[in-house]
């Protein structure tokens, strides 16, 4: 049933006033439930011996992933759900489309031209016959920064990214960064490990793979050609910065004027590509995020022939549309990116697919209707009520911390009032009126959305920032922080069953959606996120004793979970995962005293058995339950900043009190650690 726009105004006056769920609901006069199914508890074990199998290990035993996904748990069971619900809102769309140049009409054109499999299998690759030719024809290396932001503008990865974002320095106003791109494999370690058997067998599929497209799109010599693309991204690979380096904001930080580019990158003419991407005539300097990068890129241009940047830029563009060529070429796409480096032996679905890129495309007109046909018009009050006793929560937290001196704690306050919560849906909707669409070439579409994608990210050079804008959209299984925004961001998606039951006690949904909002607090807190101050400037608001408190604690979880293995021989990074371990780790803190406080100082009530403390932890652990295949598990320990889910549940519960309480762990348990041990920073 269609449903109308929650009035925001509305809403900002039900906040503060909104009971308790489980209180309304006995006002109702119907009693809660636990919102736990104690057939998916594993009674062969202990919470005390294993808490992650003790919740989830029926579910481990009974659960096989789908042949078309790289994982399966939680997290995927609602964007599957999100699939279902978005799949009707466009099969309606395609019945009543509206008028040309409407968004509905436009997603009915993105989905059409995409599901037309006999258009896109007569065209192959001819739609990128130009772009081939452009490269083909380049005479000499002087050419190279016209042809970079040629292909920017038509979202095609060069060796480095230029985008606008607010300006950590001055988050009123957004400036350029430049940062390091180029590789087509998930992380530098995949060509420089050469002792990780695993990781140099992928690369060789690699360079195979490259191979074969070239060769698909007419290329003669294409062994010759791949191996010279390979040795690109190798030389690029080995000058890149590595993830861990990159969570360092300050280091990542460098204000360098156009003038001065030539300095950092002799063998590249940065005032033409200036000149060609449309910048030189809105801004004169930029931020480098990676400065040494661009020694190392400069150092390829001069040293690499110009024939072999024809094979590299020729197989960027292959691979940028090999998606959306003929089932051929997206088979052999998939064998790769799907197979080998993920493990997934089947593809999605064709709807699927087309969807996930519609819904990529034009994800606010989608959302607007999403809004309206799957969001309960009380379920945004009574979580913005659940919000708000966070922030009260973690304000109070803030006060009792034994390490943090008066002085940052009084900044720390500041930071938390000013953050701003953007829950379900944006108050003001994206505007596609100057994308335009056709119903049966996906090319030219993808084509046409990429070039308006960049322009209006670089529209936005000269114009104050908006603090409004949304990151992702209303039906996006996902949540944020903004640093620069000092901002969360919980799409609507995320408000419903797993995440959120409206029939049950409050217990379980702190456990499972409330961990999100005190996860995405806490990011304000973290390594990272604690660099950046109330507005979102990067500034040490810090004394020098609190930060070396700060970074002793981060320390042990770094220690903790560098020691679990997912795949045999591959350890999680502590120093890359540590931002959202902080998140987990302060997240689950916050959540146990925001439900204390729901409790109004009443016990929580017992039930199916389980105390509401203990249904808390449960419901954090079946969020986090997952299953990966070792190629996708190995991917994420390399490229990904989030540990894997049993991690996170079994890690972080270590760490808290009132889960020792809760589940009566004592000294000897697998589960305990000291009370020396366990890390606490927020």
């Amino acid at each position: 049933m269609n449903r109308s726009l929650i009035n925001a105004a509305c809403c900002a006056l039900l906040v503060w006033s909104a009971p308790p769920l489980y209180a309304q609901q006995n006002a109702q006069g119907a009693a809660p439930v636990s919102g736990i199914d104690l057939n998916t508890l594993d009674p062969a074990i202990r919470p005390q011996d294993d808490f992650y199998g003790y919740v989830n290990g029926v579910w481990t035993r009974n659960t096989e992933i789908p042949a078309d996904k790289s994982t399966w748990g939680t997290y995927v069971e609602l964007r599957e759900t999100a699939q279902g619900q978005l799949r009707a809102l466009i099969a309606a769309t395609l019945k009543h489309p509206g008028k040309p140049g409407s968004d509905a009409h436009k997603i009915a054109d993105l989905y059409t031209s995409y599901m037309d499999e006999k258009a896109r299998n007569a065209a192959g690759f001819k739609p990128l016959r130009a772009d081939l030719a452009r490269v083909a024809a380049i005479k000499d290396k002087k050419d190279l920064p016209a042809l970079f932001a040629y292909l920017q503008r038509n979202g095609i990865h060069t060796p480095f990214a230029a985008g606008v974002a607010p300006d950590a320095q001055d988050p009123e106003h957004y400036t350029i960064n430049i940062s390091q791109s180029g590789l087509g494999l998930p992380d530098r370690d995949y060509y420089l490990k050469d002792e990780d058997a695993k990781l140099k067998a992928v690369r060789a599929q690699y360079l195979k793979h490259i191979e074969t497209m070239l060769a698909m799109s007419g290329d003669k010599n294409a062994v010759a050609h791949a191996a010279q693309s390979l040795d690109i991204e190798t030389r690029l690979a080995a000058a890149q910065w590595t993830r861990v380096q990159m969570r360092d904001p300050v280091k990542s930080y460098n204000r360098v004027d156009f003038d001065q580019f030539t300095a950092l990158a002799p063998a590249f003419d940065w005032q033409a590509y200036f000149a060609a991407a449309g910048l030189a005539a809105k801004e004169s300097s930029a931020v480098v995020r990676q400065p040494s990068f661009l020694g190392g890129f400069s150092a390829t241009v001069a040293n690499v022939p110009l024939e072999s940047w024809k094979s590299y830029f020729t197989w960027r563009i292959l691979e940028s549309y090999a998606d959306f060529l003929d089932d051929a070429t997206v088979k052999e796409r998939f064998a790769f990116e799907g197979t080998v480096l993920r493990g997934v032996p089947q593809r999605e679905p064709l709807w699927q697919r087309a969807q996930r890129f519609t819904d990529g495309v034009l994800g606010d007109a989608v959302g607007k209707l999403y809004v309206e046909m799957y969001l309960p018009p009380e379920t945004k009050p009574r979580v913005m009520a659940m919000f708000n006793n966070f922030v009260a929560s973690f304000k109070d937290g803030i006060e009792q911390l034994d390490w943090m001196g008066p002085e940052t704690k009084k900044e720390a306050q500041l930071k938390l009032a000013a953050l701003k919560p953007k829950i379900a849906y944006p108050d003001k909707w994206r505007d596609y009126s100057a994308l335009k669409t056709q119903a049966h070439d996906l090319v030219a579409n993808v084509r046409a959305t990429r070039i308006w994608s960049r322009q209006q990210n670089l529209d936005k050079l000269g114009r104050p920032v908006d603090r409004d804008e949304w990151s992702m959209t209303p039906q996006t299984v996902n949540a944020s922080y903004s640093p620069a925004l000092n901002s969360i961001t919980i799409p609507a998606a995320l408000l419903q069953p797993p995440f959120f039951n409206v029939k049950a006690e409050d217990a379980v949904n702190y456990g499972l959606l409330g961990i999100t909002f005190g996860h995405e607090i806490s990011h304000a807190f973290d390594d990272s996120g604690s660099q950046y101050d109330a507005k979102g400037r990067l500034r040490n608001w810090w004394t020098v004793e609190d930060r070396s408190a700060f970074k002793g604690r981060a320390a042990g979880l770094v220690k903790q979970y560098g020691a679990y293995s997912p795949v045999p021989g591959y350890f999680i990074n502590g120093e890359l995962t540590l931002g959202e371990n902080i998140g987990d780790n302060s997240g689950l803190s916050i959540t146990y005293q925001a439900y204390q406080r729901s409790l109004g100082g009443k016990p929580s009530p017992v039930l199916d058995g389980l105390s509401g403390e203990q249904r808390l932890y449960i419901g954090f652990a079946m969020k986090w339950r997952a299953k990966l295949r070792p190629e996708a598990a190995i991917a994420q320990i390399k490229s990904d900043p989030h540990s894997p889910g049993e991690f996170r549940a079994k890690g972080t519960v270590m760490n808290q009190p009132g889960f020792y309480q809760a589940f009566d762990i004592k000294p000897g348990d697998p589960m305990y650690l000291p009370p020396e041990q366990r890390v606490i920073m927020w």
